[in-house]
């Protein structure tokens, strides 16, 4: 089993249920005749810790517990790699040995005696220059000013305005169109499909984070779902991430056993920044994957999903370093929006976004079901902590690294957002953060070109101009309900009639693609007793430019907000 699993003899009994900790600890402590550290009873003092940085301590996961005299023990969990660990401690003038201490009590001592410095580090981990923690309100004054002006512009020149708005309408219309034909096409083409190893010779570690806010209803069935998983649990790092203040959660979780392979982690609190890419950057200097993935609290993954994920990595490219599943839902019969949201996703993440992936764009990541190398997520500076689509970020500075993403063969299914209200919050944070992210990398826009290239340049225009114009300009098109009424309209002397007719053609070709796209989408899903809702999408979009609109306020007033979405409303559907 061992040589099949990159993991200790210890790991893997405690994982298989076969020893608990304590055991393991006491079984090693009479193997090496080491002595084992209390670090709860005794904990190290901050003289000690500040011997190095805590980048070296989490790196190593150990810490100085004593000093006696000349002698410095340090806390380990792995004493067969200890000599490494001595060897950097030989310029502190002590003589080093180790002591043994479960990687739980040293993770805990990390956390409480560099609380501050590592709150302030998950705030900041990617470079200003990418980030858009300096959104301050002084920084929004310009762009505010210069939408009051266009405004103003609009009102003292009608004629001219309407012109503008209905080019720049149309424009975005034929971006995102072209974005989804593109893909459409790359997922109808025939495709050399790439070898796939039946698995890696050696299973590798794999973590995942489990962002929690005030779920007060989910704990008991997330961890049900996740005890479905069928990967060895030795090699199993789930880390549900509480923030340091939201006693629901804990309240909640204090009530579930929790295996050995899952562990909570409390981010502490800094300020008033309460976000999960926060949460993340935070609990990613603790993880111990190789892989590193995200699930949300109301996730449901596939039983054999992570093996999935690491075959899938064992084949791939090396720049390759970040794999997307699917994205579904388990309750498409809720109500009628859960069945739209079904086919909305069906359609995204079965269809457009593989194709999007195969002709190398820029894949805009989910928020959820997206796994990494750890070791190139690190080197990305992990997520922008104060962007509420910290994933679509992500995608895209990843792409400006020079990597990939990829589409993994498996889907997570969540609870679609079926109510109204929370509809709208959701996706209102999604546009937000869609113009955030815009308008961080955009700042340059020839050095994003550069670091592109021009296809990926242009998908990246096509993707978020055409994704926030199809909503925040929906109105001008609705307008055109009213020439097909032979009712007056505001454009009747600026349009002529072979212009209106290639705007009727540009509206069917777009339709006629959404349809088609709903329809392979839910096919693909094995969801077929939704093809006959896939034409009442034209009704579900509407909704979502009251959303847009609510998230271009809050880009003006809030633009960190987390408006957060509450789960656990709907039952899985068998």
């Amino acid at each position: 089993m061992q040589a099949r699993q990159n993991a200790p003899l210890g790991e893997i009994l405690i994982g298989e249920g076969w020893a608990s900790r304590g055991d393991v600890l006491s079984a090693l402590s009479d193997q090496t005749g080491l002595q084992i550290a209390d670090l709860e009873q005794t904990p190290p003092t901050a003289e000690l810790c500040a011997l190095k940085p805590v980048e070296f301590w989490l790196k190593h996961n150990v810490l100085p517990w004593m000093r006696v005299g000349p002698i410095l023990l340090i806390a380990t969990a792995r004493p067969d790699r200890f000599d490494t660990v001595s060897d950097a401690l030989s310029d502190t003038g002590y003589t080093i040995l180790p002591v043994l201490a479960g990687t739980e009590q040293i993770d805990a001592a990390i956390a409480s005696h560099f609380a501050a410095e590592l709150a302030q580090a998950a705030e900041t981990r990617v470079e200003a220059q990418q980030s858009c923690r300096n959104w301050t309100a002084i920084a929004r004054v310009r762009p505010i000013a210069a939408a009051l002006l266009l405004m103003t512009l609009f009102a003292s020149f009608p004629m001219q305005g309407l012109t503008v708005l209905l080019w720049t309408t149309l424009a975005t219309l034929a971006l995102f169109l072209l974005l989804r034909l593109s893909g459409l096409v790359a997922y109808l083409a025939p495709r050399k499909s790439r070898s796939v190893a039946a698995e890696p010779i050696r299973l590798p570690c794999v973590s995942v984070l489990v962002p929690l806010y005030k779920e007060k209803e989910i704990a008991e069935v997330l961890i049900a779902r996740l005890q479905r998983l069928t990967y060895p649990k030795a090699l199993l790092d789930v880390i549900l991430v509480l923030e340091e203040q939201d006693d629901v959660t804990k309240a909640a979780l204090r009530d579930v056993e929790l295996p050995s392979w899952i562990r909570a982690l409390e981010v502490p609190k800094l300020g008033k920044l309460t976000t999960k890419p926060r949460a993340m950057n935070y609990a990613l200097d603790f993880c111990r994957g190789e892989i590193l993935g995200v699930w949300d609290a109301e996730d449901a993954p596939l039983p054999d999903q992570i093996e999935t994920v690491a075959r899938h990595f064992a084949a791939a490219p090396e720049d390759v370093v970040c794999l997307q599943g699917v994205l579904d839902y388990y309750n498409p019969r809720t109500n009628w929006r859960s069945r739209c949201f079904t086919i909305e996703y069906s359609g995204w993440f079965r269809v457009i976004l593989k194709g999007i992936a195969r002709l190398g764009l820029v894949v805009p990541l989910g928020g959820t079901t997206f796994f990494f190398r750890r070791d190139k997520l690190v080197e990305l500076g992990g997520w922008d902590a104060h962007n509420v689509t910290e994933d679509a970020d992500l995608g895209v500075r990843l792409c400006r690294a020079g990597y990939r993403t990829e589409i993994v063969n498996t889907a997570t299914y969540e609870e679609a957002n079926f109510r109204a209200w929370p509809w709208v919050k959701q996706r209102s944070r999604w546009l937000k953060g869609f113009m955030v992210t815009y308008l961080v990398h955009m700042r340059a826009p020839l050095r994003l070109l550069h670091d592109l290239g021009p296809l990926r340049f242009l998908g990246l225009q096509a993707f978020f101009l055409g994704t926030l114009g199809q909503f925040l300009f929906a109105p001008v098109l609705w307008v055109f309900w009213l020439i097909f009424l032979d009712l007056p309209h505001p454009f009747q002397h600026i349009m002529t009639p072979e212009f209106l007719r290639g705007c009727v053609y540009l509206f069917l070709t777009a339709e006629v693609a959404n349809l088609l796209v709903g329809l392979l989408g839910v096919i693909a899903g094995n969801r077929r007793f939704l093809m006959p809702w896939v034409p009442t999408m034209l009704l579900y979009y509407p909704l979502g430019v009251l959303a847009a609109y609510k998230g271009l306020w809050e880009l003006a007033v809030k633009p960190f907000f987390w408006d957060k979405t509450q789960h656990g409303h709907a039952a899985e559907e068998v």
